[in-house]
């Protein structure tokens, strides 16, 4: 079996290649908002594209589009929880590749940023908090704090169109700022 996907706009995306595979952002929307986060083991149902749209808030504006598309290799390569993932090294190489071609496109620089790294982490205690079973502090012993307000998960329709707007919001708010610029 080749290692190529059909993605639910109708085109193929190849995991060798990721350059040259097409990648647009109504289909990453898409399928992020049918990922749920945590590999399905929350309450209800939780996206990665709803994930995404809150970590782009907990940046500085500069950083926010990297924050909306910090998983947006997920698309392509699926959720794979992070315990698995250290136990495959043919992913890595895999998630980087598909990473670059998704940072090339959108033109972001990589690796992803601290300040994008550090919202991911809030969002991963914000989410551990209202999403998941009790358990241990994930983050005892850090400044790494929950959001103060409870995340509401919305369903993958809302989310994605959430993710969209968001999305284009910014893309609208670069060129102005690259026109104000020039």
């Amino acid at each position: 079996m080749k290692p190529i996907i059909l993605t639910a706009s109708g085109s193929y995306f190849d995991l060798r290649a990721p350059m040259l595979s097409r990648i647009d952002i109504d289909t990453i929307a898409h399928a992020l908002s049918n990922i749920c986060r945590f590999t399905g083991h929350t309450r209800e149902f939780y996206s990665v594209a709803q994930h995404s749209y809150h970590a782009s808030f907990l940046v500085p504006e500069e950083y926010a589009l990297e924050a909306l598309l910090h998983d947006a290799a997920e698309a392509y390569i699926g959720d794979v929880a992070t315990p698995l993932k250290r136990q495959l090294p043919d992913y890595a190489g895999i998630e980087s590749k598909v990473e670059q071609a998704i940072a090339a496109h959108f033109n972001l620089t990589l690796p992803m940023s601290e300040h994008v790294h550090r919202a991911d982490q809030i969002m991963l205690a914000t989410e551990k908090r209202d999403l998941m079973p009790e358990s241990e502090d994930w983050f005892a012993g850090t400044d790494i704090q929950p959001m103060p307000t409870k995340l509401v998960p919305v369903a993958p329709t809302m989310a994605k169109r959430l993710f969209l707007d968001r999305f284009h919001h910014l893309i609208v708010m670069n060129e102005i700022a690259q026109g104000e610029a020039a």
